[in-house]
């Protein structure tokens, strides 16, 4: 995170997320449900990167209450953390947790431009 310049933050619920000019996100705080997308549910006292996303440019993050939202340059929306009731966009309707960003599919051939996780639901905005 030293020597990075941070264009974009976004505190949720338990959690924060940073968006740094070279495209890549950082995560830090309650690691529960996956929300940091390690792919675990450490707890970070300070910002870590999420590695998933090596390879990709991610123009802005959304942190949620339980779950957080990527979207990259190809206008991909990703989500992880806590999902219940469509809450992360993959079709469940159950508890389900993602403890690495997945790819929400239902954007297949749209263009998103923005991306905003609320409390217990995701929004996205096409162009």
């Amino acid at each position: 995170f030293a020597g990075q310049r941070v264009i974009a933050v976004s505190a949720g619920g338990y959690h924060s997320l940073a968006l740094t000019s070279d495209g890549a996100v950082w995560s830090w705080g309650d690691g529960g449900q996956g929300r940091l997308g390690h792919g675990d549910w450490q707890n970070q006292l300070l910002p870590k990167k999420v590695e998933a996303f090596a390879g990709q440019r991610v123009v802005a993050v959304s942190a949620g209450g339980g779950h957080s939202l990527a979207l990259t340059a190809d206008g991909a929306v990703w989500s992880w953390g806590e999902g219940a009731f469509g809450t992360l966009g993959h079709g469940n309707t159950q508890l389900q947790l993602q403890l690495l960003p997945k790819k929400i599919e239902a954007f297949a051939g749209q263009r998103v431009v923005a991306v905003s996780a609320g409390g217990g639901h995701s929004l996205a905005l096409t162009a």
